[in-house]
């Protein structure tokens, strides 16, 4: 498997989805994130990118949701 980085897509979809809803039902724009954490959730949201564990471990701890509790119910659809 070479140096090459895993991408799943599906599940960087779904991590992302799921991280937008949380932005918008707590009445937040990316600007605001970003004013608040430094975390430029704007480039989350286009998923052209592997969001790291850390970022998202911070996001989460900002949104005041668990890691367990973001990942319950995750849609992410394998083929």
């Amino acid at each position: 498997m070479g140096s090459e980085q895993l991408k799943n897509q599906q599940l960087i979809d779904a991590v992302v989805l799921k991280l937008k809803l949380l932005r918008e039902s707590n009445g937040l724009t990316q600007e605001d994130v970003y004013n608040d954490t430094g975390i430029h959730i704007a480039r989350i949201e286009t998923r052209k990118f592997n969001i790291t564990i850390s970022t998202l471990d911070a996001l989460t701890k900002y949104f005041n949701i668990s890691m367990e509790d973001f990942f319950k119910h995750l849609e992410n659809k394998q083929e």
